[in-house]
């Protein structure tokens, strides 16, 4: 009949937990209440109450622009629709300085056990339970909603995979593989947990300081209502909505790699948090992401450290238990969920977030290589764009997900602007010529490198992941 969907929640939850590429599921969400989850709706729902929007402007620069060089602003959803179809009543309210042929506004990473704290029947619109994680529903979610523009700089999640599931107006996404890192010249600056940002401006790249990005493999998908996005793990990804109103709601899926990966943000975070606090405040350099409510002591960062590492172990310690018990097992503790931005949304303490074991009603996943990947007219793969595409082209997913059409509208589709000083000098920038000697190497008397560049070196992924190893075989001994 109509109500059977093309894979049950055990084959869902594999397809999540083994897949390696992005992929689009279709006819999966139809009965979904969330469906209606439109802007419209949604200002009904909240009456009145509002949130906080990010603002940027729609002219394109060469420098990605990342949240601290945004604007931010507390809005009801019905200000907002106001002001996204240009109403008069919209001048004298908190939109009025920001003209929106000029400007884009976002409400994102919004915890929906937050902002709808007062309507908790609400969470049950959301029923991840389809994809294999009974249990998890609008509570473990979040809530985007933006106006055309709306952009999240290129940037990949330290933990778990993402499934994302599209409400209104259309998104474009472009992923690039973990194996492209180092071509996006990864940068913890600003700093904010669990992301690490790219310095390229991936829809208008400056191949002369990154030369390097031309050798990443982009994927590109436009996602549609009623879809769901598959992010796996480590992929980067920069989001753009491209219609005049978008709302889509995910979730993070928790791993068994998250384990170690909270070592490596913890590592890091003392690292960021140390090195930028012996800075002269007075240097105005934004360095810490508006997400994060402020940069934790060394003592708090080392009680995270430290607590990270055995949860790392306990771990390790349940996994080699749980391989000689019967595999009829039941239900078992697993890691929380990523908490990712959790802390300023609803109070989560650093040193404890991420952390602590709860049960979520979801048992462990050992995930098993599919034997045969299901793709069709329900699971659709994100496929490399071609070098004959444009390069900004997409790939979009027809909204009954029967076709993929590649779209080549050439320009550029991200709008990007800078409003302040760029915030990391980047070692792969041009060294002038009077700072160079005789023999074309650097005047180390006149060559300044600044905090930044030292913890771009230090923090970066492969560099954190070696120390996370060496850290952790330390304590194993």
């Amino acid at each position: 009949g109509e109500d059977v969907k093309p894979f049950t929640p055990g084959k869902a939850k594999e397809i999540v937990m083994s897949l390696q590429q992005p992929a689009v599921f279709c006819n999966m969400v139809g009965d979904w209440p969330a469906l209606h989850w439109n802007a419209k709706y949604l200002s009904t729902v909240l009456d009145g109450k509002t949130i906080q929007f990010r603002l940027g402007l729609k002219t394109v620069d060469l420098v990605p622009q990342f949240e601290t060089s945004c604007s931010y602003v507390k809005a009801t959803l019905e200000e907002f629709l106001a002001w996204s179809c240009g109403q008069p009543s919209c001048l004298s309210g908190p939109f009025s300085c920001y003209e929106y042929s000029k400007y884009w506004a976002y409400a994102d990473y919004k915890y929906i056990a937050r902002i709808f704290e007062d309507k908790p029947e609400i969470f049950q619109d959301i029923r991840w339970s389809d994809f294999g994680f009974p249990g998890r529903s609008g509570k473990e979610s979040t809530l985007w909603i933006g106006s055309e523009g709306a952009n999240t700089p290129c940037h990949l999640d330290s933990y778990g995979c993402n499934l994302v599931l599209q409400v209104q107006g259309r998104k474009r996404w472009h992923l690039f593989p973990p194996g492209d890192t180092s071509f996006l010249y990864p940068t913890r600056i600003p700093y904010e947990e669990s992301s690490i940002f790219s310095k390229v401006n991936i829809t208008n790249p400056d191949l002369k300081r990154f030369p390097e990005f031309r050798n990443t493999t982009a994927h590109v998908v436009t996602l549609s209502p009623g879809q769901v996005l598959l992010v796996p793990r480590h992929w980067w990804h920069y989001v753009e909505s491209i219609d005049p109103i978008t709302v889509s709601i995910n979730s993070w899926i928790e791993l068994d790699a998250d384990h170690e990966a909270r070592v490596q943000e913890a590592i890091t975070r003392t690292l960021v948090c140390a090195i930028k606090s012996a800075e002269n405040p007075s240097d105005g350099d934004l360095w810490l992401n508006p997400t994060e409510v402020e940069a934790t002591s060394h003592e708090i960062n080392l009680q995270y450290l430290n607590k990270a590492v055995s949860a790392y172990f306990e771990h390790q310690k349940a996994s080699v238990s749980e391989q000689a018990r019967p595999s009829s097992t039941g239900a078992e503790q697993r890691t929380s969920a990523s908490c990712k931005r959790k802390k300023r949304e609803v109070g989560c303490e650093p040193e404890s977030c991420r952390l602590l074991t709860h049960k979520f009603g979801v048992s462990t996943f050992k995930a098993e290589k599919l034997q045969k990947v299901p793709f069709g007219p329900h699971l659709i793969q994100v496929l490399p764009q071609s070098q004959e595409t444009s390069s900004m082209g997409a790939v979009a997913v027809e909204s009954d997900g029967r076709d993929l059409l590649h779209e080549n509208e050439g320009g550029h589709f991200g709008k990007l602007h800078c409003t302040r000083k760029q915030l990391v000098m980047s070692s792969d920038c041009e060294t002038p010529a009077h700072q160079m000697d005789s023999d074309g190497s650097p005047n180390a008397s006149q060559t300044a490198l600044s905090t930044n560049d030292l913890l771009d070196c230090l923090v970066n992924p492969h560099v954190i992941s070696l120390v996370a190893q060496l850290l952790l075989e330390r304590t194993r001994v």
